[in-house]
C-alpha cells in the first residue's frame, strides 16, 4: 500500500481554502510522506529525551475540573472540510484538565501543509468554565477526533479518537466506545521498572477527497525510550478496519517492547467467583482474549478477576496469525445496562501484515473492585527486544468488529461457568459452553471431549465426571469437577492451575481451545 496516495489540488485550490475555521492559518509547500516522519523519529531518537512542558499551559487550563472540561466543545461547523462536505470530518480536543502535553496538529494535501492554531473561535465555552484567561495559539491541542458517514448517510458519526499519550479508539457501525488500543507499550508489568507511556507530539491529517472511503493521518511519536513514525489508513463500516504502520527507533533497551497492545475492561461476568454488590449480571468491555497461533490451533483465554493480585499469562509461538480482546457475549440480557450498552463494545482483533517473527502474546490481568478503568492489556512482544540505534517496523491491521469468531475456529467458547457445592467443598465445578462451526449441524453421539491441567503442578488435579450434554440453541456444554488428586487433598491447598479444553472427533479438531486458569 502506498501510504501518501492523495487526491490531486492545484495551488491555487490550496490557498483558497483559507476560508472558515482556518482563516489565520497559513499554507505552507510542502510534501508530507511517511519518510518524511520517519525521518524526523531518527533524528529525534539521537538525542536526549525533552519530556514536554506540562507546566506551560495558563493556569486556568491547568485548573479545569472533569466537568468544566466536559463542557468546552468543538463547534462541529468548523470541523476541517465540513464546508466542502468531503466524507470525512476533523474536530480537536481542547488542552487543559488532565491532557497538558501539548499536540500540535497539522492538514496536509499532496503539495501543501498548515499548521492548525489554536483559537476560540473553533470551541463553545459553557457556563461551567466561568473566567477563562489568554488562549496561547501556539499551545497545541489534547488530540483530535474523526468523523464520518458511519450509520446514516445525513450525520457525521465519530470514527476515531486520538486523545492522550498513544492511545486511540474506533467504532464500526452500530458500535459504542470500549476497548482502547495505543501505538507501544514500554515495560508494562515488567519487573523493577516504571511502565513508560510515550505520546504522540505531532499529528498530519490528509485532506480527503470527494471520493474517498479512508482517511489517512501520520504521527510522530517520543518517549523516553523510543521513538517512532506510525501511519493510519481508516476504512469505516460494519466493521472499521485500520491499517498501523511503525517504525520505530529505540533511544534505550526496553524490558518489554510491547506491540500492538490494547487495554479494556473486565470486572465480572459468568465465570467470577467473587460476586459484586450490583444488579448487573456481568459488567465488561472484553471477555476473553483470542488467539491465532501459525501452527494453525486456536485460543479462547476467558478473562478474569478472582484471585486479587495481579496476574501474567504468556503464550509463546513462532508466528502469529493473529490475537485480540473480544465481546462475545451481546446479548442485552447479559448485562442489563441500556446506558453502558456492553453488548454493544466493539471486539479489536489484530490482523499482522509482513512478518512479525516469533514471539509471545502477553495477557495482564489487574484486580478490580470497579468498572471505572481499565485493568486488561494484551500486547505482542517480539521474541528479540529491538536495541539502540535499530530501526525496527510492524504493521498490522486493526477490526473493530462485532465479530465472534475472528479468528475463523469454527466451533467456539460461548460460555465458561464455575461453582462450588456445600456438600462437595472438595470439587469444584466447571462448564465450558461451546457453538457455531460443524457443531452446528452434529448428529449422532456427542463430540469427544478432551480436558487437560498443564504445568508444573498438573500432577495435584485430577479431573472427574466429564461429560458432554447438547443444550438448546445449538450449545455443546463440557462439565467436570477439579478435584485434588491426594486422598484428603485440599482444594485451598492445589494452587493456581491451567486448564485445557476442546472439542474433537477422532483427529478432528472442532473447536477452538479453551484455556483457563483457576484458583480451585
Amino acid at each position: 500500500m502506498r501510504w501518501l496516495v492523495v487526491h490531486r489540488i492545484s495551488c491555487l485550490t490550496a490557498f483558497l481554502l483559507l476560508a472558515g475555521p482556518v482563516c489565520a492559518q497559513i499554507w505552507e509547500r510542502e510534501d508530507v510522506t511517511f519518510e518524511k516522519i520517519e525521518a524526523k523519529a531518527k533524528e529525534l531518537a539521537g538525542q536526549p529525551y525533552a519530556a514536554p512542558d506540562k507546566e506551560a499551559l495558563p493556569g486556568w487550563m491547568k485548573q479545569l475540573s472533569y466537568d468544566q472540561y466536559r463542557d468546552i466543545r468543538f463547534v462541529p461547523e468548523h470541523a476541517l472540510w465540513s464546508a466542502e462536505n468531503l466524507p470525512f470530518r476533523a474536530m480537536l480536543f481542547h488542552p487543559g484538565y488532565l491532557f497538558r502535553e501539548p499536540v500540535s496538529v497539522n492538514e496536509f494535501t499532496d503539495t501543501h501543509q498548515q499548521r492548525i492554531r489554536l483559537s476560540e473561535a473553533l470551541f463553545h465555552y459553557g457556563p461551567l468554565v466561568g473566567q477563562r484567561g489568554e488562549l496561547p495559539p501556539d499551545a497545541g491541542f489534547a488530540g483530535l477526533r474523526l468523523h464520518a458517514r458511519l450509520n446514516k448517510p445525513d450525520y457525521f458519526d465519530e470514527l476515531a479518537v486520538f486523545q492522550g499519550a498513544s492511545y486511540w479508539r474506533a467504532l464500526g457501525k452500530d458500535q459504542r466506545y470500549g476497548i482502547s488500543s495505543r501505538g507501544i507499550a514500554i515495560d508494562t508489568g515488567a519487573d523493577g521498572v516504571a511502565e513508560e507511556f510515550p505520546l504522540f507530539r505531532e499529528f498530519w491529517l490528509r485532506k480527503p477527497g470527494s471520493g474517498d472511503q479512508a482517511a489517512m493521518l501520520l504521527a510522530l511519536l517520543d518517549g523516553p525510550s523510543v521513538t517512532g513514525a506510525y501511519g493510519f489508513f481508516i476504512q469505516p463500516g460494519d466493521d472499521t478496519v485500520m491499517t498501523v504502520r511503525a517504525v520505530l527507533f529505540p533511544r534505550k533497551a526496553a524490558k518489554r517492547f510491547g506491540l500492538a497492545p490494547m487495554s479494556s475492561m473486565f470486572w465480572f461476568g459468568e465465570n467470577s467467583k467473587r460476586r459484586f454488590d450490583d444488579f448487573r449480571p456481568e459488567v465488561h468491555d472484553s471477555d476473553g482474549l483470542a488467539i491465532h497461533m501459525g501452527s494453525g490451533e486456536r485460543i479462547w483465554r476467558p478473562l478474569a478477576n478472582d484471585s486479587g493480585k495481579l496476574e501474567f499469562s504468556f503464550f509463546a509461538m513462532d508466528k502469529c496469525a493473529g490475537f485480540g480482546l473480544l465481546q462475545r457475549d451481546r446479548r442485552f440480557s447479559a448485562y442489563e445496562d441500556g446506558e453502558a450498552a456492553y453488548h454493544h463494545r466493539p471486539s479489536l482483533w489484530i490482523e499482522p501484515t509482513g512478518e512479525w517473527g516469533a514471539g509471545k502474546v502477553m495477557l495482564m490481568e489487574i484486580p478490580t473492585g470497579n468498572e471505572l478503568a481499565d485493568n486488561i492489556v494484551a500486547l505482542w512482544e517480539p521474541a528479540r527486544t529491538p536495541q539502540p540505534g535499530e530501526r525496527f517496523e510492524i504493521s498490522y491491521k486493526q477490526h473493530w468488529t462485532m465479530e465472534a469468531d475472528p479468528a475463523g475456529a469454527g466451533g467456539r467458547v460461548v460460555a465458561t461457568r464455575t461453582g462450588l457445592h456445600d456438600w462437595q467443598p472438595e470439587q469444584r465445578t466447571m462448564a465450558v459452553e461451546f457453538a457455531g462451526g460443524k457443531l452446528d449441524q452434529w448428529q449422532g453421539d456427542p463430540p469427544e471431549a478432551v480436558v487437560t491441567v498443564v504445568g508444573e503442578h498438573a500432577a495435584k488435579v485430577k479431573i472427574q465426571g466429564l461429560t458432554v450434554q447438547p443444550l438448546p440453541e445449538g450449545r455443546w456444554r463440557v462439565a467436570f469437577q477439579i478435584a485434588p488428586a491426594a486422598e484428603g487433598g485440599k482444594l485451598a491447598d492445589l494452587g493456581p492451575q491451567e486448564l485445557r479444553c476442546c472439542l474433537k472427533k477422532g483427529e478432528d479438531f472442532l473447536t477452538e481451545t479453551w484455556a483457563y486458569r483457576i484458583t480451585p
